[in-house]
C-alpha cells in the first residue's frame, strides 16, 4: 500500500539439555558472533569512504517480492504507519489491508492482539524480522505483546498472501509477513512521542540517532513505555520495550548489530464471555481470576496475569562483492522467559503432585491454589543469501538453520491445604528441542520484453522432540520439498497479468500433539492476478484457489490455557477473489478500497453428534468469512493536514466446522477517523506532528472473535448420549480515542 506522500511524488514524477551445556553453547555462540563482528569491522574499514546508497533493503531482499513476482502482496511504509501509531499493536495497524481480520483480547488493540489472513490464523502466517524467523517454534504463534511499540522501529513491512515465496522459519499457509527495521540516518536526530487516550491508555517513546559519524558509523535507539487499563474489566497492560542498533556503512558494505526486546505484564482476558445476558448488558465482564471466598462471595484474584520477557540479538553483514553480486549473512539469538499465574479453585491434589492431608480425621484431596506455568527458551541460528542480478536474470540462493530449546515447568506458590515443603516444587517438567533447516533457490528470468518467468525451490528439514505429560513422547522428523513457479506477462506499460503455483508443507505445533496424533499439512496454492498502474489509479485483482490436504483447522474450542484447538480435516479448500486499489480522485482526495469474496469449505466433513458419526457434507471452515472489505478515504484540505476515514466490514463467520447456528459470529462494520497535522518550525524542532484517532466512531457494539465447543453429556439421560454446544465471545470497545504529539529534532 502506498503512502499519500509517495503516491503524490510518483504522480508528479510519473530435547532437554543441561544448564551447563546450554550455558557453554550460548557462550561459544556469542564468542563466535563477537569474533565475526570484529573481523567484519576490520575488513570493512578499508573500504572506500565515498557516499553510498541505502543498503538496508538488501536485508529483506531474499524474502520480499516486487511487481515482477507473480504473488499477491501489500506494502506498508513508515510514513503511513506514523499517522496511526499511537499505541495499538501491529496487527491493528494492518487491519485495512486486503483479506485481513484482526482482533484484541482486551478490546482496544493493546496487549494480546491477533491477525487472520484469508481465514488463516496467526500460527499459519510466517513472520520474519530482517529475514530472521519470529514465530514461536513450538506454538507457531506470533505474540506481538512481547514487542510493544515495535511499529516505532519499523521502516516497512510486506504482507504476501497465500504461500508467497520461500522464506525462513515456519511454513506459510495463509500469508508471509516480513518486517524491515529502521534504516540508518545520515544526520543526527532525535524524537519524542507521547500519546494518550481512552481506558487510561498512554504511550511514551524516545528515539535517537547519531547520524553517520565519519560517513560510516551510526548508533541509534528507542525506549518505549506503554500502559492501558483495557476495555475489558481488569485487562490492563504494562509494557516496556527497547531497540538499539549499531551500523557500519561502506561503499559496498553494510553491517548491522541489533538488540531489541520487551517486557510485558497483562491481566488475562483470554477467557472471553459465554454469558449472553452479560454480553448484552455487561460487555466488559471478565471471568479471569474469579473465585468464591469462604463466605461464598465472588472475588477476583488480583494477579491473574501473564508475565514475559523477550530479548532479540541480530547481526547482519551485507556485502556487494561484484557488480552483479551481493551477499547477506546473519546470526541471531532470542531469549524468552516468563509465566502466567492462575487462581485455581477446588484443584485435585493428584493433578499437582501434592500429598493428601488429614484434618480432624478427614482426608483432604482438594484445595484452592495459585499456580504459575513457566516457559524458558532459547532460539538461535543463522540465515544467509546470495543474489545475482542483471538486466534479465535475478537469482537468489539462500537458507537458514535454527535451533530452539524450551523448558516448560509449573510451580505452586500458594495452596490453602498443602505442606510448605511442597510449595515452589515443580509439579511438571517438560522439555522440547526443535531444529529447522532450509535451503532455497529462486529466480526471475526475463524471457522476452513482456514475459518473465519465476521459479522457487525449497528443501526444509524439521526435527521436533518433546517429552511432556500433555504431548507425550514426540520425536518427529519431517522433510519437505516446496516448489513454486509462475509467469508474469506485461500487456503494456500500465497492465500486467500473472499466474503462479506453489506447494507448501507444514509441521504440527505443540498444541496439536497435546490434542491427538496430528499429521503434517499439505497445500497447493494457485494464484491468477491482474495489475494496473497509471498516474491516478493503481489496481490489483487476484484470484486464488488453495487446496489443502490434512489441513489443521481451528475447531473453535480452547484448551485449559486459552490456546485454540485444531484438528486435521482431510480435504478442504479456499477459493476467492481479492481486489484492492489506490485512486487519486482529486489532487487532494485519495480513495483506497479493497474487498475479498471467498468460499472456504471442508470436504465431506464428519461429526459425531449424540454418539452417532454423521456425514455433514461440505461445511464452512471456521473463522473464514465469505466477504471482507476495507476502505481508506484521505482528504488533504491544506498542505501537511490530512483527514482519513477508515472503514472495515467483516461478514458473518462460523467459529466451528459443523455449521451450527450457535457457532455463528455476526458480521460487523466499523469506522475510524484519523486526523493529523505536521508542521516544521524554523527553530528547535525539525517537525511537530499532531495526530488523533477516533476508533469506532459510530459506537457500534461488535464482537470480532470468539470460540465454539461441543462435548458429550452421557449422564443426563442414560444410556443416551447428548451433544452439548457452547460458545464464548470477545467484545470490542465502542467509540474510543487516542491523541498524540511527536517532536522531531
Amino acid at each position: 500500500m502506498n503512502t499519500i506522500i509517495s503516491f503524490k511524488v510518483a504522480k508528479s514524477q510519473s530435547c532437554k539439555v543441561s544448564k551447563l551445556q546450554k550455558y557453554a553453547n550460548r557462550k561459544l555462540f556469542f564468542c563466535f558472533l563477537f569474533s565475526i563482528f570484529c573481523s567484519f569491522s576490520s575488513f570493512s574499514q578499508v573500504k572506500d569512504t565515498t557516499k553510498v546508497n541505502q543498503l538496508d533493503e538488501v536485508l529483506v531482499s531474499a524474502v520480499r517480492v516486487t511487481s515482477k513476482t507473480p504473488v499477491s502482496f501489500s506494502d506498508l511504509g513508515k510514513k503511513e504507519i506514523k499517522f496511526r501509531n499511537l499505541g495499538q499493536d501491529i496487527p491493528i495497524l494492518m487491519n485495512y489491508l486486503p483479506s485481513v481480520v484482526t482482533t484484541s483480547d482486551a478490546g482496544n488493540g493493546v496487549g494480546y492482539t491477533g491477525i487472520r489472513v484469508r481465514g488463516s490464523d496467526a500460527t499459519r502466517v510466517n513472520v520474519t524480522i530482517n529475514g530472521i524467523p519470529y514465530n514461536d517454534s513450538e506454538s507457531h504463534g506470533t505474540y506481538w505483546v512481547n514487542m510493544p511499540d515495535f511499529a516505532s522501529s519499523i521502516e516497512s513491512l510486506q504482507l504476501q498472501r497465500g504461500v508467497g515465496t520461500s522464506t525462513n522459519g515456519a511454513g506459510a499457509f495463509g500469508a508471509s509477513l516480513n518486517m524491515l527495521t529502521d534504516s540508518y540516518a545520515k544526520e543526527s536526530n532525535g524524537e519524542i512521542s507521547n500519546s494518550f487516550g481512552s481506558f487510561n491508555t498512554r504511550k511514551h517513546t524516545v528515539k535517537f540517532s547519531t547520524g553517520l559519524i565519519n560517513d560510516h558509523f551510526e548508533l541509534a535507539g528507542r525506549l518505549s513505555a506503554l500502559k492501558s487499563d483495557g476495555y475489558i474489566d481488569r485487562a490492563f497492560s504494562d509494557l516496556k520495550s527497547y531497540f538499539l542498533q549499531g551500523t557500519y556503512v561502506g561503499k559496498t558494505t553494510l553491517i548491522k548489530a541489533l538488540a531489541f526486546g520487551g517486557t510485558e505484564k497483562t491481566y488475562q482476558s483470554w477467557n472471553g464471555l459465554e454469558d449472553l445476558d452479560k454480553l448484552k448488558n455487561d460487555r466488559t465482564y471478565n471471568t479471569a481470576g474469579m473465585y468464591a471466598d469462604e463466605f461464598g462471595n465472588v472475588r477476583f484474584y488480583d494477579n491473574e496475569t501473564d508475565n514475559y520477557k523477550q530479548d532479540h540479538y541480530q547481526l547482519h553483514w551485507n556485502e556487494k562483492v561484484a557488480k552483479n553480486w551481493n551477499t547477506n549473512l546473519a546470526f541471531h539469538y532470542t531469549k524468552g522467559k516468563g509465566y502466567y499465574e492462575n487462581y485455581k479453585e477446588d484443584a485435585k491434589f493428584s493433578a499437582y503432585g501434592l500429598t493428601p492431608i488429614i484434618i480432624n480425621g478427614a482426608t483432604i484431596n482438594r484445595t484452592d491454589l495459585i499456580r504459575q506455568k513457566w516457559l524458558d527458551n532459547d532460539f538461535y541460528g543463522t540465515t544467509f543469501s546470495a543474489n545475482y542480478k542483471d538486466e534479465k536474470l535475478d537469482v537468489i540462493l539462500g537458507g537458514g538453520y535454527n535451533k530452539y530449546e524450551g523448558a516448560h515447568f509449573g510451580k505452586i506458590i500458594w495452596a490453602r491445604y498443602a505442606s510448605k515443603s511442597e510449595l515452589d516444587d515443580h509439579y511438571y517438567d517438560d522439555a522440547a528441542t526443535k531444529t529447522d533447516g532450509n535451503i532455497f533457490a529462486k529466480a526471475n528470468y526475463q524471457i522476452t520484453e513482456k514475459i518473465s518467468l519465476f521459479g522457487d525451490l525449497q528443501l526444509r528439514n524439521v526435527h521436533y522432540k518433546a517429552n511432556g505429560a500433555e504431548t507425550g513422547i514426540v520425536n518427529d522428523n519431517f522433510n519437505f520439498f516446496n516448489p513454486k513457479a509462475g509467469l508474469n506477462f506485461e500487456i503494456n506499460t500500465n497492465n500486467a497479468l500473472y499466474f503462479s503455483y506453489a506447494r507448501a508443507n507444514r509441521e504440527p505445533n505443540r498444541t496439536d500433539y497435546e490434542n491427538g496424533s496430528p499429521k503434517p499439512e499439505k497445500l497447493n496454492d494457485f494464484e491468477l492476478g491482474l495489475r494496473h498502474n497509471s498516474a491516478r489509479v493503481q489496481f490489483n485483482a487476484n484470484m486464488y484457489y488453495m487446496a489443502y490436504k490434512d489441513q489443521l483447522i481451528l475447531t473453535g474450542a480452547l484448551d485449559d490455557v486459552g490456546a485454540p484447538v485444531r484438528e486435521n480435516s482431510g480435504d478442504s479448500y479456499r477459493l476467492g477473489l481479492e481486489i484492492d486499489a489506490t485512486i487519486a480522485v482529486l489532487d487532494n482526495l485519495i480513495v483506497r478500497p479493497n474487498a475479498t469474496i471467498s468460499t472456504n469449505k471442508n470436504k465431506d466433513f464428519f461429526f459425531k453428534r449424540d454418539g452417532v458419526l454423521t456425514a455433514l457434507g461440505n461445511t464452512n471452515i471456521a473463522y473464514s468469512p465469505d466477504f471482507i472489505a476495507g476502505n481508506i478515504v484521505t482528504f488533504l484540505p491544506v498542505k501537511n493536514f490530512q483527514v482519513s476515514l477508515l472503514s472495515k466490514f467483516v461478514g458473518e463467520q462460523y467459529m466451528g466446522n459443523i455449521d451450527s447456528e450457535g457457532s455463528k459470529l455476526k458480521s460487523y462494520f466499523v469506522n475510524d477517523l484519523n486526523v493529523s497535522y505536521e508542521f516544521k518550525p524554523k527553530s528547535v524542532f525539525k517537525s511537530v506532528l499532531l495526530s488523533g484517532l477516533v476508533n469506532n466512531i459510530l459506537d457500534y457494539k461488535y464482537v470480532s472473535n470468539g470460540y465454539f465447543y461441543t462435548y458429550d453429556d452421557d449422564y443426563s439421560n442414560p444410556p443416551a448420549v447428548t451433544t452439548i454446544e457452547g460458545a464464548g465471545y470477545y467484545p470490542q470497545a465502542g467509540i474510543n480515542f487516542l491523541v498524540g504529539l511527536t517532536l522531531k529534532f
